[in-house]
């Protein structure tokens, strides 16, 4: 009975949370109810809302059907909202089982829906240190899709969101490798190559479908991992070709390109250059469609881990994105 948005799949009367940030609610009545879950690849993270109150992050250990109770402070109905706070690549949580009294699934508002395309500071991966400090734990452990850029937006206009979103990923080639980038995965409902399964995108129409990609087609790699010159011409073709890739599955949607604030001095001004020339080669054979957004976002010196964007730093560019996108969301 339940109404998740995201990517998500139902398998043996289990709900799997794929993406970041995929959420589900219900109702339970008196003080408290109890969820059991479990995480098949690695440990994972859940966090939830009690009555419109964000309350925490949850840690789900890996292969354990453990037991996750919800506590609320006094008796009566209550609203909670489930969120993934990790990403696709960690694998997905399965939601065996959820016990309490008068529970009720309640349908997400699909009004003004976002999707958010991007990479690890779509995610909000390494925002979060306050239980695992960075450089210790793992990759995932600092992760907060609750607090990213996109929510924080999606809940400041009262729209739903998608995050559609992995670390380390580009529009031509990752942060260390020549792939597989965005066009080759965003098909999957895993969001990862090897998958099999295929998103059934008549699931959610988006109003606006933000794609904020180039921060990993910029890096300098690892260092291990041969590089070769940033490429400005494969970079706009590979874009142009995902923009239309996405308008296939969401017809007349509004695209918005997105900068990073995470690419600055000369990079920054080619990523503006290679964007615009996007918007410029899309609109031209745009149709009856809308024109492309564009939002430049100033530079930011993150104080996330390894270099991401932190929560506070997420909070910053939302405020800076909710004027652009209440527009796009005009009627």
């Amino acid at each position: 009975a339940l109404k998740p948005v995201g990517r998500y799949a139902f398998d043996n009367g289990e709900l799997q949370m794929i993406s970041s940030g995929m959420y589900f609610g219900f109702t339970f009545n008196g003080t408290v109810c109890s969820l059991q879950v479990s995480s098949p690849e690695q440990h994972n993270y859940l966090q939830y809302e009690l009555d419109g109150i964000y309350q925490k992050r949850i840690r789900v250990e890996k292969g354990n059907n453990g037991l996750i109770q919800i506590i609320a402070p006094k008796s009566g109905q209550h609203n909670v909202w489930i969120f993934k706070a990790t990403e696709a690549h960690t694998g997905p949580v399965h939601i065996k089982k959820i016990e309490g009294q008068g529970l009720k699934a309640l349908p997400a508002k699909q009004a003004n829906l976002i999707e958010f395309i991007g990479n690890s500071i779509t995610c909000g991966a390494a925002a979060d240190p306050s239980e695992v400090p960075c450089g210790t734990g793992a990759y995932h452990d600092q992760h907060n899709a609750y607090l990213a850029y996109g929510p924080r937006v999606a809940r400041n206009l009262g729209s739903a969101f998608i995050l559609s979103s992995v670390s380390g990923i580009g529009i031509y080639r990752n942060w260390n490798s020549n792939g597989p980038a965005m066009p080759l995965v965003y098909e999957k409902t895993s969001l990862r190559q090897e998958g099999k399964a295929l998103w059934d995108f008549k699931q959610f129409t988006p109003r606006v479908v933000s794609i904020a990609l180039g921060t990993n087609d910029f890096s300098n790699g690892d260092g291990k991992s041969e590089r070769l010159p940033f490429d400005s011409a494969a970079f706009v073709q590979n874009y142009i070709s995902f923009v239309q890739l996405v308008k296939s599955k969401y017809k007349g949607t509004q695209i918005a390109l997105l900068s990073s604030p995470m690419v600055h001095g000369s990079k920054a001004q080619l990523l503006q250059n290679c964007l615009t020339a996007v918007k410029n080669r899309v609109d031209a054979m745009k149709g009856d469609d809308k024109p492309v957004a564009l939002f430049f976002f100033e530079p930011m010196q993150a104080r996330g881990c390894t270099g991401h964007p932190n929560v506070e730093d997420h909070a910053i560019m939302a405020n800076a994105l909710i004027p652009f996108f209440k527009n796009l969301l005009r009627p």
